[in-house]
């Protein structure tokens, strides 16, 4: 288990969440810009009952909360830092539906040349906030209902939203893939890797994720040389999609987008690490 949480470079993580907003910006103008856009709009998605609609309302709160409320005064909440955010931030999912449906009912719940023009508002106001120097300031805090975190820490998990629910959307609509940002799905890939390690310590399994992950989880013998005896290996979107509750274990096994050896490397019992 690492001892504390993997350090992200803010210059990275602000390029790459950059990248991956203004992606779904474009996304979000060319399903806007269809002539069948109220229909792909009322579409359902895995995101519980969620339509296409509530989960673009839902993106663009989480993509605006930074710079809504990056200049809140501080109210002295515990620290939080990344693995804290994966393992509590199932906590507020009655939260997070109940803002997203009041987003969907609002602004979000117009024509969808008025969507577009929403979603791109709070796009725009992310991007603007990451050419910022404050997001690189290590001292800076950013406050949320499940406590206190570097604003670095932050706008990190405004890159699992970003990427989880991106990949959401190209489910929703059908489409081969989305064009995510590469050290996106990378920052992702690790900080669930590393979830899984604290949530399973041990050193029994080894999980592979290439290019971007590996990690010892789960109690037992520990593998010191040579092949372990327990090894799972993935790629990145479908370990994003196991550890956020996308895709069940037994699923991607048999579709043989996971492989897994040993008698120790059946990994469902501690998945998905975030709802």
């Amino acid at each position: 288990m690492p001892a504390k949480s993997r350090t992200y470079q803010p210059a990275k993580v602000s390029a790459a969440l950059a990248a991956q907003t203004g992606a779904l910006r474009d996304a979000v103008r060319q399903l806007c810009d269809r002539a069948d856009a109220e229909e792909l709009l009322a579409r359902p998605t895995r995101v519980g009952e969620w339509t296409v609609r509530e989960l673009i309302a839902h993106l663009a709160v989480q993509i605006d909360w930074v710079p809504a409320h990056v200049d809140d005064p501080q109210e002295g909440r515990p620290p939080l830092d990344l693995l804290g955010w994966v393992a509590a931030v199932g906590t507020v999912a009655p939260l997070l539906d109940e803002q997203a449906r009041a987003q969907a009912a609002g602004a979000f719940g117009e024509a969808p040349a008025a969507v577009a023009e929403a979603f791109e508002r709070a796009a725009n106001g992310l991007t603007d906030l990451l050419a910022g120097a404050e997001v690189r300031d290590p001292q800076r805090r950013f406050e949320i209902r499940l406590g206190s975190m570097a604003l670095s820490d932050m706008l990190v998990t405004r890159l699992v939203e970003t990427v989880v629910h991106a990949d959401d959307l190209a489910d929703a609509l059908g489409l081969d893939g989305f064009p995510h940002d590469r050290q996106a799905v990378a920052a992702v890939t690790r900080l669930l890797a590393d979830a899984l390690a604290a949530r399973a310590p041990g050193g029994s399994v080894e999980l592979r994720i290439p290019p971007y992950a590996v990690v010892q989880a789960v109690e037992g013998p520990r593998h010191t040389r040579g092949t372990p005896p327990n090894v799972v290996e993935t790629d990145p979107l479908t370990w994003i999609r196991l550890a956020t509750g996308r895709t069940g274990w037994a699923a991607a096994v048999d579709a043989a987008t996971v492989s897994a050896s040993g008698e120790r490397s059946d990994l469902r019992a501690y998945l998905p690490l975030l709802g």
